[in-house]
Order: structure tokens, then sequence, then C-alpha cells
């Protein structure tokens, strides 16, 4: 089965409103869909981060990756994924490039396992987790009582894990004055602080009783940084979805810079990547829980990957819902419970009208600002 066409299509997608308002809503419909067509008619679908810049991405897809897979044979998965880094050596080892990467290898394990009839957990070595406890990863808010709100509202839903993207610490108060001592609640700071001011916030907050504080550093390339971080804090840390491929995690773990490894399936490079990726964390005898920050296909590669490897780490549904989704009923969070979908493949199929309606807009949103 030979690739005939690869295909990126930038969307602008709007968020259903929410109460109460974040200003994340703007920008976190923004998403490349990538298609990889064959000559047998099959196609395979994935996903890829792309806030800040969809046409980037798309255009790495069509211009640069698209001629080295036009006629080659789409089963040989890990062959292409090497061929595609490889050709990248210049510009894809990290950032923009590797994300088209690691969103066309996962088109391709979705091709791969609708041509074997198999879902992708099941080309994985199959389940481990048959039905996964997930986290609600939420929006930012502008103030504590917004915080306190919107975690009320996701407990309401079911969910007993919660995840914080606030910087601040009376916005965690608020966040475990709501929800009370049972729920587990972790903080995602986005890289704002210096070494010495994480380690005094990490201080501060340990009367919340944080499940984990994540990427308090910045830049999220400071290791030895985090490390210090890591030493000096009465909470465990957690990073990695700002890394790529395999030995830039190698370099994470070398570091003891982490407690928990944080694998973005797309941003690593792709499926086959973080395979290893993982592989390499279980030799250092770290958890890992995959972060996800996805809407479509790259969601349902998440719930497939963590399905199929040990271990009791939750994986992360983010907050809020798409005004027209990019898939349809495949992904189903119940209860705070999460199960991958049996279809071959992904089990996902993207929706044609959605695509069709909301092609990517640089004026849809505000820029892509964390702080």
């Amino acid at each position: 089965m030979k690739i005939t066409d690869v295909r990126a299509v930038a969307l602008s997608v709007p968020m259903r409103p929410m109460r109460p308002a974040s200003t994340w809503v703007g920008w976190s419909g923004k998403q490349v869909i990538v298609r990889v067509l064959t000559d047998e008619g099959l196609e395979g679908i994935g996903e890829t981060f792309a806030y800040g810049s969809p046409p980037a991405v798309a255009a790495v897809v069509e211009d640069s990756l698209k001629p080295l897979l036009v006629g080659q044979d789409a089963g040989r998965v890990e062959y292409l994924a090497n061929l595609m880094q490889r050709s990248g050596m210049n510009y894809a080892r990290g950032g923009l490039g590797m994300y088209a990467i690691g969103g066309v290898e996962m088109a391709l394990w979705d091709l791969l396992g609708k041509t074997r009839g198999m879902p992708l957990y099941e080309l994985l070595g199959g389940l481990v987790r048959p039905r996964l406890r997930a986290y609600a990863s939420m929006m930012r808010y502008d103030a504590p009582a917004d915080v306190a709100a919107a975690c009320e509202r996701l407990v309401a839903r079911g969910f007993t894990l919660l995840k914080l993207h606030q910087t601040d610490l009376e916005s965690v108060r608020a966040a475990r004055e709501a929800v009370g001592p049972e729920i587990g609640l972790m903080l995602d700071a986005n890289c704002p602080w210096t070494p010495g001011e994480a380690i005094e916030i990490a201080r501060a907050l340990e009367p919340y009783n944080l499940r984990w504080l994540e990427e308090p550093v910045w830049p999220p390339e400071d290791h030895d940084g985090l490390a210090r971080v890591r030493r000096e804090s009465p909470i465990p840390i957690a990073a990695g979805e700002n890394e790529s491929n395999l030995f830039g995690f190698r370099g994470l773990i070398a570091a003891g810079a982490v407690d928990v490894l944080q694998p973005d399936i797309p941003k690593a490079g792709g499926i086959g990547e973080t395979r290893k990726i993982i592989a390499l964390a279980t030799a250092a005898n770290l958890p890992v829980a995959l972060h996800s920050w996805f809407f479509g296909p790259a969601l349902g590669a998440t719930v497939h990957v963590a399905a199929a490897i040990g271990g009791a780490m939750p994986v992360e549904v983010a907050e809020g819902e798409l005004e027209a989704p990019t898939f349809g009923p495949a992904i189903v969070v119940r209860d705070g419970w999460v199960e991958p979908p049996t279809g071959p493949g992904l089990g996902i199929d993207v929706d044609e009208e959605t695509l069709r309606r909301y092609p990517y807009t640089a004026d849809s949103a505000r820029p892509f600002l964390l702080r």
C-alpha cells in the first residue's frame, strides 16, 4: 500500500462558552489535523500541537514531509519516522518541525491499525488498563473565585482529580477549600519562575497537598535548575511536555529533574518515539503521565498508549468543549473515567463538516501567551 498524498488542515474551532470565563478559550481550538492517503483508499488520521502557529506546522507537513513520503510503503512506520527525523536534522529536532513529524507519524499508526483491522492498543501489545482514570486539565482563570467555581463544576461532573494552571497561591488555596481534602489537585505553572522562586513557591504550596508541581522553571531546557527545585521541593515535580525526542528526555532523566515524566505524543515525535521514552522512564523507575491538551485524534492516541502501558497514572483531559468536535463520540469521559476506542487504528473518524467550516484564521484568537 503506497502513500499517495499527505495533507495538513489548520483549524480554528471556537470553544463553547464557559462559566466562569477563561482567556485560554480563544486559542484552545487551534489545531492541525494530518491526513495520509493511500492508493488502496485507506486514510490515516493524526493531530498535532500547533498553538502559536498552526499554518507553520501545516507548511512543514506539506512542504517538507510530504515529498519524502509520497510513493513510500505506508506500513513501514518506524522506517518512515526515522526518515522524517533524519531529513529534519537541521530544523526538526524539536519545536514546530518535530510537531509536524509527530502528527504524520500518528496518522501512519492509525493507517497501520486500519490495514490490520486492529485498534492501536492491540498494535502496542494489548490492553493493560481497559479503563483509565482521567483528570480534568483546567483552563487558567483570572480570579481565585473563578478557580473555585470551575473546580466545583468539574467535581460535580465526576472528576476526582483536577489540574490547575494558575501561578498564585490564592488560587490554589481557593481550589483546595472548594473541593476539600479528598479531591486530588495538581498544579501546572507553565514555566514562569527561576529555580529560586520555584523553590520558595513550592514550600508555600505544601499545605495544599498537591500531587505534583508541573513545569515550575523557566526556561524548560534548564534541567539542572529543575533538578535543584526537585531536590528542595516538598512537592513532586513533573515535566516533559516541552521536550522532544528520546535524547531530550534522556537529558531530563539524567539530570534527576523529575518525579513524573510527561511526554506529549505529537510534540515528542510520535507514538513510536513516545514508546521509547516510556521504556527509558521505566528503566529509571519513573512514572509516566502523558501530556495531552487536545480535543481530537491526539487525545485518542494518548488514551490508546496509556491503556497499553502499566502503572496507574491518570490521563489528561482538557477542560471545555469545542463548538464543533473534530471527531465523533469515540472518546467519552464518564464520572472521571475513560476507555480507549475499539475501532481499527485510533478508532476515530474526523468530521468533514468541521474541517470545512472552521479553517484557520489568524484573527480568531488572542495571541498565545501563558503569562
